[in-house]
């Protein structure tokens, strides 16, 4: 306290003279319009500035939760725009119609936003590794798409992480079909470049034409239909000659991927088990 006392009497003149200038000031602007004025326009550029950073700051520490919110609203949007063209290429002109049709496709499936940690596009074998495992609810098996198409399927999973084998991988075998054609195969990759993939077991029988989009069949239990893989380039004959292949582009950018979606299907794993239970019961049959 003694110090204290000393310091202050020490610097007192210090102390008188700030008071005195604070004094001043405020007489000053408070009395005077234009030297208020000038007070005003300043402190509210000065106070501008500091909201501006800190809108700035915070956008900036939003931006993750803003993209998985836009990866899971393209994904919605994706469906209900293939939902309502189908609808309106049958006129039926009953919107409520349209919205019950909606609700009842997705009903089904919950969308687990996550974030590419890992990531390669230059391997024969390529993997991704996400931010969300058991803990999340993500399980193998789950489709993984993004807002411009389908990425893979979970292949393992770990309490807080989960690894996919995306569509650059020679393992991976999806299920699509042509774009209001009806014709369904199976898009794999053969390496090289990461935007281009085939589809095979096309028939022969099939009319299709170039720029075609290519999207999954819903025939099974990772993906619903009607999420875009790719776009026709060109058609060849099969090996054997009895089928189509086709290279399509695909939609999704490997080389950027960021954000993700789990697709999660709360009926997948009844299918999953029923077809087990019929894989087994006919094998005992036959036993």
């Amino acid at each position: 306290m003694r110090n204290l006392i000393d310091f202050i009497t020490r610097y007192n003149h210090w102390f008188v003279f700030v008071i005195l200038e604070v004094v001043s000031f405020v007489l000053l602007f408070k009395f005077n319009s234009y030297q208020g004025s000038v007070w005003f326009s300043s402190a509210n550029a000065v106070a501008g500035k500091v909201y501006e950073i800190d809108a700035a700051v915070k956008t900036f520490f939003s931006l993750t939760k803003i993209n998985q919110q836009l990866n899971v609203r393209n994904l919605y949007l994706e469906q209900t725009v293939r939902k309502l063209s189908e609808q309106v290429h049958a006129e039926t002109g009953d919107s409520s119609w349209l919205l019950r049709t909606q609700a009842q496709v997705l009903k089904d499936y919950r969308l687990i936003p996550a974030k590419v940690i890992t990531n390669s596009i230059d391997k024969r074998d390529n993997f991704i590794t996400i931010d969300k495992g058991r803990a999340d609810g993500v399980r193998p098996d789950m489709g993984v798409a993004c807002g411009t198409g389908i990425v893979g399927v979970v292949y393992m999973t770990s309490e807080h992480y989960s690894v996919i084998i995306p569509v650059l991988n020679s393992k991976s075998n999806i299920s699509v079909t042509i774009r209001k054609r009806g014709y369904f195969g199976y898009l794999h990759w053969t390496g090289g470049a990461s935007d281009l993939a085939y589809v095979d077991d096309i028939p022969r029988h099939a009319h299709f034409r170039l720029g075609d989009l290519i999207e999954t069949s819903g025939y099974s239990a990772m993906f619903p239909p009607g999420i875009i893989a790719g776009q026709i380039l060109h058609v060849y004959n099969s090996r054997d000659g009895l089928s189509y292949r086709v290279q399509v582009r695909l939609t999704t950018d490997f080389g950027n991927l960021r954000d993700v979606c789990v697709i999660d299907n709360t009926a997948m794993k009844e299918r999953i088990d029923l077809l087990r239970s019929a894989q087994d019961s006919l094998k005992l049959k036959q036993d």
